[in-house]
């Protein structure tokens, strides 16, 4: 009974090593700063990726913010600016030099060339879940973690 308890918490563990972030868009009310999680109506989804980063993405053209927050796997198909170093904190975007070289459009309103915005700012986070919130206190992940190991040695012993 022990070893079938035991089994069942390590694979119940292993499933929950991904991240959980916020993912909405400025469309979606609460998105947009202050940030209000109950405006977008559910605490987030896990991250695709184990190895994941949740991201604030924030676009400014004139007095225009844009948010969006996801999953950095997310972005990656389709942003070629996403900044090599993704480690805690804020940065601008990087420049893709050869984005749209050969792309001859003459409908502007198009974006190919990603010049619209006039200031990109890409925000990463991934010591805590739900962190792209940037405004809400969430309990560690770590904490909870040694909670249920303490629960569950007390209850097989």
């Amino acid at each position: 009974m022990k070893k079938q308890l035991i089994i069942l918490f390590v694979s119940l563990f292993s499933e929950c090593l991904a991240i959980w972030c916020y993912q909405c868009t400025a469309a979606t009310p609460g998105c947009n700063e202050p940030f209000n999680w109950r405006g977008i109506g559910y605490l987030g989804n896990p991250c695709p990726d184990r190895e994941d980063v949740c991201v604030k993405l924030i676009e400014r053209k004139g007095a225009q913010e844009v948010i969006t927050r996801d999953c950095l796997s997310n972005f990656k198909p389709f942003r070629t600016d996403i900044p090599a170093d993704t480690y805690e904190g804020c940065r601008s975007a990087a420049k893709d030099v050869n984005l749209a070289n050969y792309v001859n459009n003459t409908i502007k309103e198009l974006d190919v060339k990603r010049d619209w915005y006039d200031e990109t700012i890409w925000c990463f986070c991934f010591l805590d879940h739900r962190c792209n919130a940037a405004s809400v206190v969430t309990n560690s992940f770590v904490v909870v973690t040694l909670s249920c190991i303490v629960v569950l040695i007390k209850i097989l012993l």
